[in-house]
């Protein structure tokens, strides 16, 4: 129960207090990590290092000299995040056994308010997919496979059959430390978001996912997919605490030239009670194709919910959005397709044993390092990048793209604060069932309500509202004015203690560690 309690009001009081010690809280949490090893959120558990973190914090705690509300507070990272000292895969063969030399921006902020940092978390191959099924260290499994609810509502099986076919994905790409925050072994954790990678898993995991405006964290250390549209997220299990590491994450970076130049203030939010000055937009596009009757019937009621509480709830029109989903596809892999240029087996990385010329050295490396997918992302952005192509794919998607961010101003302009839209078109499908589709399918139907907020560089939150009838989450999410997080926040917060999302009830997690995943290894600083 200690495990789900918020940072600001209940675990930093109890560190403060000394009811509990940062060694406490790192040791339960790396018990709770091998416990739940079945779920294969993490890559690599860095328990020496972790420790000795939370060794550290204890000191200083008395002392009386915390670093703030995050000193002592575990977390994790995914693994596409560079940690010194701490090998950084993006769940390929490329990267594997990568050790670099530096930490990225969001993970030297994090330590350098005290957080422990547990581990490196799953994820979809360079990040590039929704499912997190695709890296070279197996799927990740969603903990709600395991829960209480879940299982209620399940068909009976025997134990094996139950094993192989029941399980349901956490979403992607940042499953891994979806997963790691559902499953209590961490309170938060780092994900990426370029169309919607931590919105999605939040949403099929239960939990907060906060993908804050275009420039206000820094990527410096994130690997990239697609500069133009990569994001630091946030994955809690509360909105209050989304708020706590985005004080501690965001403002200026100098190694990052698209952050803001002036100094993030961190806020604390308050608790709004009256909404009665608030205008909620409920865009008509997102009523899209293969929206399940459950998610908008959950929509419905929650604009109904605004409305009741006094709320002005306007339907609006974002027109260009039907074409989102196309051009997102166009410029993500002309984006992809430059910034894997740089994986060529010379400088980092893996390199092919193939010595018969330069050029087949280089061939083999990335076919040997890159999966399908991402070949296959590739292939897709060089074709729009051939010269005879660049106008028709490449510039044309880019003007698409700024119609789209100008359908976000016009909607905001007319007064609108916040829009509400599904976050996923379902809850989530079982492993079994999605792998049916190929990747880019899967993609473009899992990104087509979270990648227009990433073009559009604007703020956005899932925040975990009901379970389905099968017993499995579902989020909703809220897109907000550009820099404007407080507003945003306060309104998901306003709406998260009005749903009262359960806890889940992770059941029989002994019986399920049978060590199917052995990958996992440990690390330390170096």
């Amino acid at each position: 129960a200690a495990l789900n309690d918020a940072l600001r009001s209940q675990v930093s009081a109890a560190l403060k207090e000394g009811r509990v010690t940062p060694t406490e809280l790192c040791q339960r949490c790396l018990a709770l990590i091998k416990s739940t090893k079945f779920l294969n959120a993490y890559i690599t558990v860095a328990e020496e290092t972790a420790l000795k973190q939370a060794e550290e914090s204890e000191e200083r705690y008395k002392r009386g000299q915390p670093l703030g509300i995050l000193d002592g507070i575990p977390v994790a990272v995914k693994d596409n995040f560079n940690t010194a000292g701490i090998e950084t895969t993006c769940a390929s063969n490329m990267l594997k056994g990568y050790i670099s030399p530096y930490n990225a921006t969001v993970v030297q902020k994090l330590l350098d308010h005290g957080a422990v940092l547990l581990g490196k978390t799953n994820l979809d191959e360079f990040a590039m997919g929704s499912g997190s099924t695709d890296g070279v260290f197996g799927p990740v499994r969603n903990p709600w496979s395991y829960s209480k609810q879940y299982k209620e509502k399940c068909v009976p099986k025997s134990h094996s059959e139950e094993e192989e076919s029941d399980w349901v994905i956490t979403g992607g790409s940042s499953g891994g430390s979806a997963a790691a925050v559902s499953s209590f072994t961490c309170f938060a954790a780092l994900g990426s978001d370029t169309g919607g990678s931590t919105r999605n898993p939040a949403a099929h995991c239960g939990v907060v996912g906060l993908k804050p405006t275009y420039g206000l964290i820094s990527r410096h250390g994130l690997i990239p997919l697609v500069n133009s549209m990569d994001v630091p997220g946030i994955l809690t299990r509360c909105v209050d605490d989304a708020a706590v590491l985005l004080g501690s994450l965001a403002g200026h970076d100098p190694k990052d030239s698209t952050t803001i130049q002036d100094d993030f203030k961190p806020f604390e939010l308050p608790n709004l009670t009256d909404v009665s000055k608030l205008s909620i937009g409920i865009p008509k596009e997102y009523n899209a194709p293969g929206l399940s009757s459950e998610i908008l019937a959950l929509w419905s009621k929650a604009a109904d919910l605004f409305k009741n509480a006094g709320a002005k709830v306007v339907e609006v029109s974002l027109p260009h959005t039907r074409h989102s989903i196309v051009c997102y596809h166009v410029l993500c892999t002309a984006e992809v397709a430059s910034n894997m240029a740089r994986f060529d087996g010379l400088e980092y990385g893996h390199r092919s044993d193939t010595k018969d010329s330069t050029e087949s050295m280089y061939a083999a490396t990335r076919r040997e390092g890159f999966n399908d997918v991402v070949r296959g992302r590739i292939l897709s952005g060089n074709y729009f990048l051939l010269k005879q192509n660049y106008e028709k794919y490449f510039v044309k998607a880019q003007k698409v793209r700024r119609l789209i961010a100008n359908d976000f101003v016009k909607v905001f302009r007319s007064g609108v604060d916040v829009l509400l839209t599904p976050t996923t078109l379902s809850d989530a499908a079982p492993y079994t069932e999605f792998i049916q589709e190929d990747n880019r399918t899967r993609s473009a139907q899992d990104d087509i309500l979270t990648q227009a907020a990433n073009m559009a560089g604007l703020p956005a939150i899932n925040v975990p509202t009901a379970l389905s009838e099968r017993g499995l989450p579902v989020g909703l999410q809220f897109i907000g004015r550009s820099f404007q997080e407080k507003q945003l926040l306060t309104v998901a917060k306003w709406f998260e203690k009005q749903v009262q999302f359960p806890v889940m009830q992770l059941e029989e997690v002994r019986r399920h560690d049978s060590g199917v995943f052995q990958h996992q290894k440990s690390a330390s600083f170096s």
